[in-house]
């Protein structure tokens, strides 16, 4: 990328200089930053939410069993055909033989019963049934196989790499795998996506037909600042857990697996969380839509185009290095008319002075139709001249 001609930016990078000097003084000491605290699991990954940017992880690509943290990929899958109007939360399910017979936790459904979608996934998520499971994968797939199908597209979409499903509810199966960052990149999908929808995950216990479901994640009544998100264990995977807190406006998520316990779980969960808390802090560096730039624009209906991020740049760094940060945009040189609002155009990159920690590919704010015919023919002659 080359630097834009001064007479394109004059004015962008005045605003600029002004806002990052704006900015308060890098702090002089540093908060010291320890190692991640030493947890009971055989693989972990605690990351920001609304950066993505891992904290802090043991083995966090490993193979691992997610259990009954499979129906999280479950739970998404519905409420994407929820979203997309295919399925209502008032729509009812028939409880098949199949989702009835099923092992493992159940919620008490009866065969032949004809229960609300809403139920169904209360009872998913709160008790981790694996019969209300499969009752709602069997609505959403037609079959629980045509349903796993649909988990794995949604699975590669999202960027799951080393993910596997084979069934809805995390039975044990050899070729139902996932790894923790997959795990957390789900999550991050569920709440970002489904915020309606995650606010289930906080439920301490649900009562159906009599019955009094219990939450499994005891975080939820250790940590007020914990509101979500799902157990899992089997006894190859041992006890596993993800989970999300949100503390002064930043939430963090973890992905623990392979702990002795429950209470093991809930205490490596803990302790990460408050680690990524205490030791680090997320700063917005631009909003989404913001003009960064408004470089000079050829042969189009405008003289100049402002280009800004897609989405709010969020950057995860230590605690008291925010003051720090420091962003630089370029735009690829010329632009040129046509151009469409969804094609990148540039780049932000942020460093806090020794590295780049973060990059946001920038946008043209609005699309730029080509421009008449002596616009164009005009702009071709100042093009051989640049």
């Amino acid at each position: 990328m080359r630097r834009l001609r001064p007479l394109a930016i004059a004015i962008p990078a005045f605003f600029c200089a002004l806002l990052l000097a704006a900015r308060p003084a890098p702090a002089q000491g540093l908060v010291p930053l320890p190692s991640a605290p030493a947890v009971d699991a055989r693989s972990y990954i605690l990351v920001d939410y609304a950066s993505g940017q891992v904290l802090a992880g043991l083995n966090p690509d490993a193979r691992v069993e997610p259990a009954s943290i499979t129906k999280l990929m479950t739970a998404y899958v519905v409420y994407k055909a929820i979203a997309e109007k295919r399925l209502a939360l008032t729509d009812t399910a028939v409880i098949s033989e199949n989702a009835w017979r099923s092992e493992g936790s159940r919620s008490f459904v009866q065969l032949g019963e004809q229960l609300p979608i809403e139920v169904l996934l209360k009872g998913m998520i709160v008790q981790s049934g694996n019969d209300a499971t499969i009752a709602v994968a069997e609505k959403v797939g037609g079959t629980e196989a045509g349903f796993v199908q649909m988990m794995n597209s949604y699975a590669k979409q999202l960027g799951m790499k080393g993910s596997n499903f084979t069934n809805s509810t995390g039975l044990p199966d050899p070729n139902l795998y996932t790894t923790p960052r997959d795990v957390a990149t789900l999550s991050r999908a569920l709440i970002r996506e489904f915020p309606d929808n995650y606010k289930w995950y906080s439920m301490r216990e649900f009562v159906w037909n009599g019955i009094r479901q219990q939450n499994r994640n005891g975080l939820l009544g250790r940590d007020p600042s914990v509101d979500g998100i799902k157990t899992g264990h089997t006894e190859s995977a041992g006890y596993c857990l993800a989970t999300s807190a949100s503390r002064q406006g930043t939430r963090l998520v973890s992905a623990v697996f392979g702990s002795q316990s429950m209470r093991a779980r809930e205490d490596a969960s803990a302790a990460l969380l408050n680690y990524g808390f205490t030791f680090f802090e997320t700063v917005k560096l631009r909003g989404r839509g913001e003009t960064v730039l408004k470089p000079r624009l050829y042969k189009g209906t405008e003289e100049f185009v402002a280009v800004g991020p897609a989405r709010d740049v969020m950057v995860t760094v230590r605690r008291g290095a925010g003051a720090g940060l420091r962003a630089t945009a370029s735009v690829k040189e010329p632009l040129i008319a046509p151009l469409a609002a969804g094609k990148a155009v540039g780049e932000l990159v942020i460093s806090d002075g020794t590295r780049v920690v973060a990059r946001a590919p920038l946008f043209p704010l609005q699309a730029v139709p080509e421009g008449g015919l002596w616009s164009r023919f005009s702009d071709t002659i100042a093009l051989w001249f640049r």
